[in-house]
């Protein structure tokens, strides 16, 4: 089951490599991250040049430039990341997509998921892009297939 789509999905796994690799270099190269997440070049450019858009991100020309942090992975909590990625309303949204899902019209998962996705909001708004990078180095979580 797919929640987020690839534009989130690979912005997430970008960042949070980012996080789990910000003490080695401030700013990273988005072709060696591309590849070294297996993610198609142009569209992670385009990811992270809306996160740079959005004031998350900063980018830096140069030899030794590529992309970097604005503001610091302690202060960016994953749902932040989620709502510039999959838009404002990824918590209020149904599960099926469905328009006019709600109380009045409720679609078939509709109890189960609204309480689902206020338990997932809650947790998203506590977890911050420097736990998970942790946890990527910590654990030796991977971020590619």
């Amino acid at each position: 089951m797919r929640v987020i789509s690839k534009f989130g999905e690979y912005g997430l796994r970008t960042l949070m490599y980012m996080a789990a690799n910000r003490s080695d270099r401030p700013y990273f190269n988005i072709r060696v991250m591309a590849q070294e997440l297996d993610v198609s070049f142009h569209f992670l450019t385009k990811i992270l040049q809306g996160l740079t858009q959005k004031g998350l991100l900063q980018s830096y020309r140069g030899p030794s430039g590529g992309i970097g942090f604005l503001v610091p992975p302690e202060e960016i909590t994953l749902a932040t990341v989620i709502r510039m990625l999959e838009g404002d309303d990824f918590f209020d949204n149904c599960l099926l997509g469905l328009p006019g899902c709600g109380e009045r019209k409720p679609c078939p998962v509709h109890v189960f998921w609204a309480g689902l996705r206020e338990t997932l909001k809650a947790e998203f708004e506590t977890t911050t892009l420097a736990n998970l990078g942790q946890q990527v180095l910590e654990k030796h979580f991977r971020l590619t297939a």
